[in-house]
């Protein structure tokens, strides 16, 4: 933005005939600038490249369906050894998942049960993971969402509409059972930092653009926007924490625009068909910018394109 503004003010003095030199300067300097963007996007694509390959162990949690079913869906397809630990409720009523184990083979795709409002089912997900099937794990997806529910839950419009238990499930479903996930499956992720230097073991938390608070124009669904909020917070709090600590671990929050998912199929008439994602687009994109993450990027919340977005 600042140098788009020294153009245009470059471009005036120009065109009084009193700026040929600092047009030149800014023409040097442009040209420092988008040498060094090349090199970065050189470098982020060959780190892209990289940890996309070695990350080859993946937790997704809440893959019954919709993004996280396309998310191991993806993640299986892409490494012929690639292996994939599926989480949700009730994983014997996945059509889904078990179409994936018969693709994949058992060896290949782990089910195991996970309630993001049950702690207890939490800490026995990760302890059956631990001793049932990997020591490490290379990335953890949390993509569990809930935004409505037929006949019982819709966003609020107005703060009169707010209730005790859809925000109880809201922030169950969007900080409190993620957080503890992250909290039981860290030591896996640290693991995987141990067992091979090559790998940054990735913490990625699916949040939504009206979690950020700087970006809240509109104003609504109180419990959905409140509750992504609090889960971008204890992100950025966790990264903060693993900024200190090594082995080194990669914490984003990640928004995936909006998909053809169930979570969005009531809203989809109020938006422009293009720009409403299948599945596996959306999916393929956030992959691209999980597997790009870098040191540096620890911390930072991100959209499906790779932008980063306000907190």
């Amino acid at each position: 933005g600042d140098l788009l503004e020294q153009i245009a003010m470059t471009g005036a003095r120009v065109a009084r005939g009193m700026g040929v030199r600092a047009l030149r300067e800014l023409g040097r300097r442009v040209g420092r600038q988008v040498k060094c963007a090349a090199v970065r996007q050189q470098t982020r694509s060959a780190h892209s490249a990289s940890q996309g390959d070695v990350r080859k162990i993946a937790l997704v949690q809440g893959a019954s369906r919709g993004l996280g079913l396309e998310f191991a869906s993806a993640l299986l397809e892409r490494q012929s050894d690639s292996v994939v630990v599926a989480t949700c409720r009730n994983p014997e009523a996945s059509e889904g998942l078990a179409r994936l184990r018969e693709v994949h083979g058992p060896s290949r795709v782990h089910s195991v049960r996970l309630d993001l409002t049950d702690p207890g089912s939490i800490a026995e997900a990760a302890e059956r993971v631990k001793r049932d099937f990997t020591p490490r794990l290379d990335l953890l997806i949390n993509v569990s969402g809930v935004l409505h529910i037929p006949g019982k839950m819709m966003p609020e419009t107005s703060l009169a509409r707010v209730e005790y238990d859809q925000m109880l499930l809201s922030f169950q479903t969007h900080a409190m059972g993620p957080a503890l996930v992250c909290k039981e499956f860290w030591p896996l992720l640290q693991a995987s930092a141990r067992a091979d230097e090559a790998v940054l073991p990735a913490m990625v938390n699916i949040s939504a653009r009206v979690g950020s608070i700087s970006d809240n124009q509109l104003g609504g669904w109180y419990a959905y926007r409140s509750s992504k909020a609090a889960l971008n917070q204890l992100t950025k709090t966790m990264a903060v924490e693993f900024s200190r600590k090594k082995p080194k671990v990669a914490a984003i929050a990640l928004h995936p625009g909006t998909n053809d998912t169930d979570l969005s199929k009531p809203f989809q008439r109020n938006y422009p068909k293009e720009k409403i994602f299948a599945k596996e687009f959306g999916v393929r994109k956030m992959l691209e910018v999980i597997d790009a993450v870098a040191e540096e990027d620890n911390g930072k919340f991100f959209a499906w394109d790779g932008q980063e977005i306000p907190w």
